[in-house]
């Protein structure tokens, strides 16, 4: 009896520190986005599946948003189409969309959806393209004072979340690949998958954004210190941008316009840890950085 109470005991007391984080949650949309290591390891992207599915039968609405980079690469190197990018961003001819399309849609989101649905008839996948979920124009960024060519890269200009809040009342898991119709012709764009997580909780009116990087968050002093900055506000964090590295910049970027457009946190965490979504959604200590609004009060935007 004694040793029942003793291997039991710590899992009930790991229940009641989840609870706040269950009351507080329960009923609100959270999107994730995925990617990086949690992407190409088999472990990693079996415990991610394990986490969505957790927080939907927590009673939380999870929306999961992807891209594909190093599947991108793979697929486009086998086509023998020449990868390059320009201002961090990968050119895309008509060619590479074809392949990035392919890649996203018949690929990668095929198998996030799999892993999801192993644990029951959950999730539905979708790209941007589906119900005009995302619209977009051709961005062109600008190098040395020019603007540049990068063929059908896009930049978001709408959003419609019909489809996506059709299938959350209906106890789905929406897997949506970051591709986007154009709002000019009959084309698509290739976005940028953390601008297009972003973009979606802004628009769904989400509780928390969640970006799974291949870092611990931002770091406070990089590359003097390893130390995490564990929480800052918009403010802070614009301060902040000009610093970063050109990785961390389109999530960085992401997690501002989402709590600049009424999302309650964005938070950038360690996709390299197992179940890292529970343990930042469930647990007091939290890990990676949370950006909140700048008008709430220290307690209130805690996890």
């Amino acid at each position: 009896m004694s040793t029942r109470k003793h291997t039991a005991l710590p899992k009930a007391q790991i229940l009641i520190e989840a609870l706040p984080w269950l009351t507080r949650h329960h009923g609100k949309i959270v999107v994730i986005k995925f990617g990086g290591n949690a992407m190409v390891n088999e472990e990693l992207k079996a415990a991610f599946a394990q986490d969505v599915v957790f927080l939907r039968h927590a009673g939380l609405k999870p929306v999961v948003v992807h891209g594909g980079g190093p599947q991108i690469s793979a697929a486009l190197d086998k086509h023998g189409i020449v990868s390059e990018f320009k201002a961090g961003l990968r050119v895309t001819t008509e060619d590479a969309m074809d392949v990035v399309r392919m890649v996203l849609a018949g690929q990668v989101q095929r198998e996030l959806v799999g892993l999801l649905n192993q644990h029951g008839p959950l999730a539905v996948g979708l790209t941007g393209e589906d119900a005009r979920t995302i619209t977009a124009t051709k961005h062109q960024p600008e190098i040395d004072g020019e603007l540049v060519d990068i063929g059908r890269v896009g930049e978001i200009t709408g959003i419609d979340t019909g489809a996506i809040e059709a299938l959350l009342a209906d106890g789905r898991i929406p897997v949506v690949s970051s591709i986007a119709r154009s709002q000019d012709d009959h084309h698509v764009y290739n976005v940028n998958a953390d601008t297009a997580a972003a973009a979606l909780a802004a628009a769904l009116g989400a509780e928390t954004l969640m970006v799974l990087t291949d870092v611990e968050g931002l770091y406070e002093d990089w590359p003097n210190s390893d130390e995490v900055i564990s929480r800052l506000t918009a403010s802070q964090l614009e301060k902040l941008l000009p610093e970063l590295s050109s990785g961390m910049v389109p999530k960085m970027e992401g997690c501002l316009h989402a709590v600049r457009n009424g999302v309650h946190t964005a938070r950038v965490i360690d996709g390299r840890v197992q179940h890292s979504i529970l343990l930042e959604i469930f647990t007091d200590e939290g890990i990676g950085t949370m950006v909140v609004p700048d008008d709430i009060p220290v307690e209130q935007g805690e996890s």
